[in-house]
């Protein structure tokens, strides 16, 4: 690494760990997003400063852009456990979504127009059905949640039809950190026509996953949640008839359109190598950091939306009493970054339509929740600060 490199990487920790006018932040929003690895930014300046021919290019230049692809598609496909030509490079999880449930659904519609997903899905997915439903009109069966909170694979099995061609669920949810039981799911649709996929963007780099095992058909991830770039993602699809969302030339074997972004994918290569090399450490250390903090919570009025099993990084707690927004807008002057639910819906007015498929648009827990989330990044301290200030901020009221 040059020194200007060194100094690159050094000045993007040191701004990242800093607010505008340069104050100590705790990052607590990992969900969202997580900040870049070193490694991952070194990777992709590397790639820019070596790798900038066309990777459909047939002179050398671009067959070394091609090489690079196709090794970044290599690393993924040996940590997924499936064969390379079945991973797709996109924009990001919403893409990916995207172009699994509209490309099978347009393409197989003489097998059926019946579509089963859940009421907490990303809007990635709710938007999209909706638009099928709308624009297409698909038949749409939102699931709602057992009364407990809890999904179960008789859900699903429940709303299947002989014209069901696709169930869509995610593989854990991104406001609560819920696991939905995936393999079960994937067995009992075994025996039936439609095929199934998975949102996997809040585990994937977080815990192994290998599609072909599990049952899954489609199955979807983003680079940005796991310490590698904004803009990249892969969507994993069996050998299956679907439309292509994106039109225009045969990159990625005739799947997606426009020249691919190599930094960006290689980013994403070595951001998952060095999670898949530690997945065991990195959860034990999100786990301690969670347990940490639920125990210096102690003495205040709280309580957690949890639904059954869930990821170590994600906790959703409400508070009685104390509104949200105003207590996200308090940390956020005292350095401390939290959120209420997804940033895709940051800004809005609307509450978590995940809470709310559990209790109701009336519950008063849905102007009392935020989510807090942790990575492998996330210090001791760090914890032990935001709740030092958390404290004081709601016992002061």
């Amino acid at each position: 690494m040059t020194r200007k490199a060194q100094a690159f990487v050094q000045l993007t920790v040191k701004v990242l760990s800093l607010d505008a006018i340069g104050n100590p932040m705790i990052y607590l929003d990992n969900a969202a997003t997580t900040p870049v690895l070193p490694e991952v930014s070194q990777a992709m300046l590397d790639t820019l400063n070596t790798t900038f021919g066309n990777p459909s290019s047939i002179h050398s230049y671009g067959r070394s852009a091609g090489k690079v692809i196709r090794d970044a598609r290599k690393t993924i496909a040996s940590i997924l456990d499936v064969p390379a030509r079945n991973l797709i490079f996109t924009s990001g999880g919403s893409e990916a979504n995207n172009q699994a449930l509209l490309g099978y659904a347009l393409a197989n519609r003489d097998k059926g127009n019946h579509i089963i997903t859940t009421a907490i899905e990303h809007h990635a997915v709710l938007h999209t059905v909706q638009y099928l439903q709308e624009r297409h009109d698909f038949d749409v069966t939102l699931i709602t949640p057992n009364p407990d909170g809890s999904y179960t694979a008789d859900l699903v099995t429940d709303a299947l039809r002989d014209d069901t061609i696709m169930v869509s669920t995610m593989y854990a949810n991104n406001e609560t950190g819920q696991v939905l039981p995936i393999a079960e799911i994937a067995d009992r649709l075994k025996t039936h026509q439609a095929v199934y996929h998975v949102d996997a963007v809040q585990v994937m780099g977080k815990i192994p996953v290998h599609p072909i095992a599990l049952g899954i058909d489609f199955l979807s991830a983003s680079a940005h949640k796991f310490h590698g770039p904004k803009g990249v993602g892969f969507l994993y699809h069996g050998d299956l008839k679907f439309d292509n969302l994106i039109h225009g030339g045969e990159q990625e074997n005739g799947r997606r359109a426009g020249t691919e972004s190599i930094h960006n994918i290689v980013g994403m290569a070595t951001a998952l190598e060095i999670a898949a090399e530690q997945f065991e450490s990195n959860d034990d250390k999100v786990s301690a950091r969670k347990a940490q903090l639920l125990s210096e919570l102690d003495g205040l009025d709280y309580y957690i939306n949890e639904f059954g099993k869930t990821m170590s990084h994600v906790l959703n707690l409400g508070f009685p009493g104390f509104n949200q927004d105003l207590l996200l807008m308090k940390l956020d002057l005292q350095g401390v970054a939290i959120s209420t639910g997804s940033a895709c819906t940051a800004g809005a007015i609307e509450p978590s339509h995940v809470l709310e498929a559990v209790f109701g648009k009336t519950s008063s827990k849905l102007k009392e929740s935020v989510r807090v989330s942790l990575s492998d990044l996330t210090t001791s301290e760090e914890i032990t600060e935001f709740v030092r200030i958390l404290k004081s901020i709601l016992l002061q009221k």
